[in-house]
């Protein structure tokens, strides 16, 4: 017989967290209030279940609506969006929050934190965090604060980093932060231990840690991902030269999570993210673990990629990589810098030296290889099987007209079909930029200097065309 219990609201219930949340407290006996900007984003599964107040939590008209009745309020809101001022809106947004909930008289608030060392200088986004707590804590309300590091789970963006990173980088130069321990958590156990949480007596307030048995160095986590999974074994070297900032970026150039997002990410890990750095207690003493124990990090990745293919970014590189690679191979056999006809041409001035052409093709190649395999691969696993199709046609299209030219060129003797040639592929070369946009616009920007290059080659075609 499920216990009757009173009202909870949850905010962020849209939210990889909120969304999971509100099942499993409507499982307990709880009636369950979510506060919501765009109700339509909210889980059609449990939406007729729960009572939704539809409201802005910048606006305290809205949230004294959504307080109004609450014994526990989950509050899960964060300024994870990339956006600016988000230190000043995350305090206001926890203080009006802290305010109203205490003059509607709510009896606990409980929110999700980060595992820090409370001596450290932490990155902005972390620091923030730490301080939402503060400003809960002190609001006169009994408060629960969860502490985790990486949350195990799909949807989560720790996950996907850890996941993505792993599956696309077999070798690597990475940031200093992957050597720093983290105890990660599946999302399940996160689930039970906020559940339970609203259980708590009057008294208890405070900070709790929670996290598995296991702790890691990131770079395992990896590693160990990567083993799970079957994939190949990972190979990292790091520089510490690369900010938190910078290191963002790259998350944000490597794997489908934006820079805006990672950030946050990155600034949880540039720190150790283990349980016991601070005066929290254990989550597992206070609240006890779930029935049959914590979810271990082998179990927890084996549950959240049973519907991935974790091999699929290898698969599309080497497809990609021999066809770039043919075409390199092809390219350079029927280019023919020292013949007599070529040596006999007139020129313009601005022509780079031979040396520069091989160096800037091996290198716009490999940039080819990289941002294909990436839009390909994303594109497919967003559902958009048939843009990941119709980009591989282009891909080969182009591939050809890259090959071509050189053949039009060099062996034919013709400079004025291989303008109309070169002019070809630098449509191609662009209209691949754009296809690539579409997956993600970091990889259109990745492939512009491609189409730049052949529009400079298009220019210089033309160029010899006429002068001859």
């Amino acid at each position: 017989m499920v216990t009757t219990h009173g009202r909870a609201l949850v905010t962020g219930a849209s939210g990889f967290i909120g969304a999971q949340l509100v099942p499993a407290l409507l499982e307990e006996g709880w009636t369950v209030r979510v506060f919501a900007r765009t109700p339509s984003r909210l889980d059609d599964a449990w939406r007729d279940r729960v009572e939704v107040v539809q409201g802005d939590a910048t606006e305290e008209s809205d949230l004294r609506k959504a307080l109004a009745d609450v014994d526990v309020a989950y509050y899960l809101l964060h300024s994870m969006d990339g956006k600016g001022d988000f230190v000043e809106r995350d305090k206001a947004l926890a203080q009006s929050f802290a305010t109203v909930a205490k003059d509607a008289g709510v009896n606990r608030i409980i929110y999700m934190g980060g595992l820090h060392d409370e001596n450290a200088e932490l990155a902005a986004h972390m620091a923030s965090r730490a301080e939402v707590g503060t400003i809960l804590l002190s609001s006169g309300v009994p408060t629960t604060i969860l502490q985790a590091g990486v949350v195990l789970g799909e949807g989560s963006a720790s996950f996907q980093m850890l996941r993505h990173l792993t599956e696309r980088l077999p070798v690597a130069i990475a940031p200093r932060w992957v050597t720093n321990r983290v105890q990660p958590i599946d999302i399940d156990d996160v689930i039970h231990y906020l559940v339970r949480a609203a259980e708590l007596p009057p008294e208890d307030s405070g900070p709790l840690d929670i996290g598995m048995e296991e702790v890691f160095v990131y770079r395992d986590m990896m590693r160990r991902y990567a083993k799970v999974t079957g994939l190949s074994r990972r190979f990292m070297a790091t520089v510490p030269i690369l900010t938190p900032d910078l290191a963002s970026r790259w998350v944000g150039g490597v794997t489908p999570v934006s820079s805006g997002v990672a950030r946050p990410l990155v600034g949880s890990l540039i720190h150790d993210a283990v349980k016991g750095m601070g005066n929290a207690r254990d989550a597992s003493e206070v609240l006890g673990d779930p029935e049959g124990g914590l979810i271990g990090f082998d179990e927890s990745v084996r549950r959240h990629t049973a519907d991935t293919d974790p091999k699929r970014v290898g698969r599309i590189f080497r497809r990609v990589a021999l066809a770039v690679g043919a075409t390199a191979a092809l390219g350079s056999v029927l280019t023919k810098p020292d013949s007599a006809w070529y040596e006999s041409l007139k020129k313009p001035s601005w022509q780079p030296p031979a040396a520069a052409f091989p160096i800037v093709w091996t290198s716009l190649y490999g940039v080819i290889t990289v941002a294909s395999t990436m839009a390909i691969a994303e594109q497919i696993e967003n559902g958009d099987e048939d843009e990941a199709r119709s980009y591989a046609r282009a891909l080969g299209v182009n591939l050809a007209l890259n090959a071509g030219w050189s053949g039009i060129f060099f062996r034919s003797h013709s400079p004025e079909l291989s303008s109309a040639a070169a002019g070809l592929l630098t449509a191609s070369s662009a209209d691949l930029a754009r296809r690539a946009s579409k997956a993600r616009p970091q990889l259109g920007i990745l492939l512009s200097p491609y189409a730049a290059w052949c529009g400079f080659a298009t220019a210089l075609s033309t160029a010899i065309a006429r002068k001859n």
